[in-house]
């Protein structure tokens, strides 16, 4: 059962190769599991690499066995097709072209297992990009805002600023008029002369002035505080809106990617061997002499051909045979004297008929 199975994978004719060698048809055999357990392993790059497309388990596998049975049909055919011929080099012309099929099958089979093989590294590789990402996010979304918040910030510096002075000022007139009370400067006579009532009505007219002023700067610093507190949550707002996309940054392109930037030789020498795997029938049918097989497949081919061609011939002198015939039976009538007198009637009948229309209608048309 599992022999003709493999027998069938291998693309032979199984009418001829049953009746062939056990040695013969262990070589096929072969062939034929090779071809299987290769859209096996296509079944299981296809349907990880889906995987990461779609995260769904049920879809990556349907999608993933369609994949597999097409690697299946195109394996099958690549390697059926391949005959033994007496020339190596028309051999060798005849596969190239499955080989570079071959080569390009391998290259989609193995990628997919690449990046499950070194899931672990590429995951290192993509968190790294990802902090970077995130960083770069950051720092864009910060070019948005920052002049902005940075204008407030100093608006605000610069109310404060003023309240600053203001008070500054403030000070300085009531040390002013404390020190002519106390007889420390000025007219540096102690008690509340003239000069000191002077001192503290300015005094006092700037310290309105001040509570004035931080009732309005007061006012104007919570409505730019308040402005800076949305700004700086819409800045954090649109990060965490735009860091799913960073974190889910993962899909096959990515990962693909990120195996770009690991080291070369280990993805090398995994795509060499599913090569080997995937070129060993080719090379398998190339390198073995030929065999009970072929020259059964060969002779069943050249009879088919040569009768065949032999039907060619039998219809092409058959044609030309009544071709012959006919033109002598034509050729016979044609002398015959009532066949004449027929003809010659009738056409006369004819004729008459086309006068006859050709003058109704002149007749009409005056």
């Amino acid at each position: 059962m599992l022999k003709r199975f493999f027998l069938a994978c291998s693309g032979v004719d199984t009418n001829i190769i049953t009746n062939c060698s056990n040695g013969e048809q262990n070589k096929y055999v072969g062939i034929g599991a090779t071809v299987f357990f290769t859209a096996v392993m296509a079944f299981i790059a296809s349907s990880y690499a889906l995987y990461t497309v779609f995260d769904n388990y049920f879809i990556a596998a349907i999608f993933g066995l369609i994949w597999g049975l097409l690697i299946f049909n195109l394996d099958r055919f690549i390697v059926s097709t391949i005959k033994k011929r007496n020339n190596k080099w028309k051999e060798i012309a005849q596969a190239t072209p499955r080989i570079i099929l071959a080569i390009i099958i391998a290259v989609v089979i193995s990628k997919p297992l690449e990046l499950k093989l070194f899931e672990k590294e590429i995951n290192q590789v993509l968190l790294t990009e990802k902090n970077q990402m995130t960083l770069d996010n950051k720092a864009q979304i910060a070019q948005q805002f920052t002049p902005e918040i940075k204008q407030t910030n100093q608006e605000i510096a610069a109310l404060k600023n003023e309240i600053s002075i203001k008070e500054k000022e403030t000070d300085a007139l009531y040390e002013t008029y404390i020190s002519e009370a106390e007889g420390r400067k000025g007219t540096l006579l102690i008690g509340k002369g003239p000069v000191y009532a002077e001192k503290r009505q300015k005094h006092d007219a700037a310290l309105a002035e001040l509570k004035q002023l931080k009732i309005a700067n007061n006012n104007k610093i919570q409505a730019k505080e308040a402005h800076l507190a949305n700004l700086v949550t819409a800045q954090k707002n649109l990060e965490s809106k735009t860091q799913p996309i960073i974190t889910n940054f993962d899909g096959l392109m990515a990962r693909v990617n990120a195996l770009g930037k690991l080291p070369f030789i280990p993805s090398l020498f995994i795509f060499l061997l599913f090569l080997a795997i995937e070129t060993s029938p080719i090379f398998a049918k190339l390198i073995a002499p030929k065999g009970e097989f072929d020259y059964k497949l060969e002779d069943e081919e050249s009879a088919i051909k040569n009768w065949v061609a032999q039907k060619v011939n039998q219809r092409d002198e058959m044609l030309h045979t009544d071709i012959i015939i006919n033109k002598k039976v034509y050729d016979d009538i044609s002398e015959e004297e009532e066949l004449y007198n027929y003809k010659r009637k009738k056409a006369r009948e004819l004729m008459q008929l086309q006068a006859d229309a050709f003058y109704k209608k002149q007749q009409k048309m005056l």
